[in-house]
């Protein structure tokens, strides 16, 4: 019950943008169940990313190297695609963003290097890594892939996107793991108060890298999905990411401080970031003016959690 009231102003938010972006949206084609399904797939990928990054940032971390690794774990899977299959690829992938993820958190917990500083540098690397695949051109996924292909274009029953099923298996997961696990709890603990956590015998580094690793995993699931929309792993894609991940963290009710959030706040968030791109852009907005309005957004959902602390 406490969580659905914490809920309630997020799914109103919904509603109003919905309502809004259905009258502004020239000939009514917000509301079009092809758009609504559309608008499923393109949340997808940021609300994977974002449900990693809600654990970076429940402990009072932060990964920035997400939307690089992104890059560079699709160019791997494709670029050993036609060695290994799509089996083949998607280990590869995984693997290489995993590899981020334990450079991240061993740092992180190691080291009690600023994690922002540290993943600021592991994206400089994933993205350094990606480009030197074929000079940084793309990498076209050949059209006998269709397994690979579905990942990211295939809908169920010809109607649901199996990009959005995904999102919905990583969010059920990661809401388990968050909300009813002895885990989800040490992470909610150590954002809360690191050094009482370690004084009752939380391992903190242990869950540390955890943390960063799954938060790398879903980078490279993410990758995966979106090498498969493009049907190329683009070197240079997912700039920004990172950014539109952390925003439907923060507007989910994350707090920046740590020890605050849940996976159905953060799924609600890339939500409303998702109407947001999609409705500015079917309205005919300036891509400058969305920009302005997304920070806006950003900025009160921010403000209103320093006002809930207080």
């Amino acid at each position: 019950m406490k969580t659905l009231r914490q809920l309630l102003p997020l799914l109103i938010a919904i509603v109003l943008l919905v309502a809004f972006f259905a009258f502004f949206v020239p000939g009514g084609r917000f509301l079009t169940m092809s758009n609504l399904l559309d608008l499923t797939q393109q949340i997808s990928i940021n609300a994977i990313l974002a449900f990693g990054m809600t654990l970076a940032i429940l402990i009072g971390g932060i990964d920035l190297s997400v939307g690089a690794v992104v890059a560079l774990a699709g160019t791997v899977a494709v670029a050993v695609l036609p060695r290994t299959g799509w089996a083949g690829a998607a280990v590869a992938g995984m693997g290489t963003a995993a590899a981020f993820g334990l450079v991240n958190g061993t740092c992180a917990a190691k080291t009690r290097m600023p994690p922002f500083i540290i993943t600021l540098a592991t994206m400089l690397v994933a993205r350094g890594t990606a480009l030197r695949f074929n000079e940084g051109r793309p990498l076209p996924v050949p059209d006998s892939e269709t397994v690979f292909l579905a990942l990211g274009n295939a809908r169920l029953f010809g109607v649901v996107p199996v990009p959005a099923l995904i999102m919905l298996g990583a969010f059920a997961a990661m809401a388990l793991l968050l909300h009813r696990t002895a885990f989800g709890q040490h992470l909610y603990a150590i954002g809360g108060n690191r050094e009482a956590a370690r004084y009752v015998g939380i391992p903190l580094a242990r869950r540390e890298v955890v943390v960063y690793v799954l938060c790398s995993l879903l980078a490279g699931l993410a990758g995966l999905i979106h090498s498969s929309q493009l049907y190329s792993a683009e070197p240079a894609s997912g700039q920004g990411f990172e950014l539109n991940a952390i925003a439907a963290v923060v507007v989910g009710g994350t707090s920046f401080t740590g020890g605050i959030g849940t996976m159905p706040g953060t799924l609600i968030g890339a939500v409303i970031i998702g109407i947001l791109d999609k409705g500015l852009n079917q309205a005919g907005v300036h891509f400058s003016l969305q920009y302005i309005i997304k920070g806006l957004v950003i900025l009160g959902a921010v403000w209103l959690d320093v006002r809930r602390r207080k």
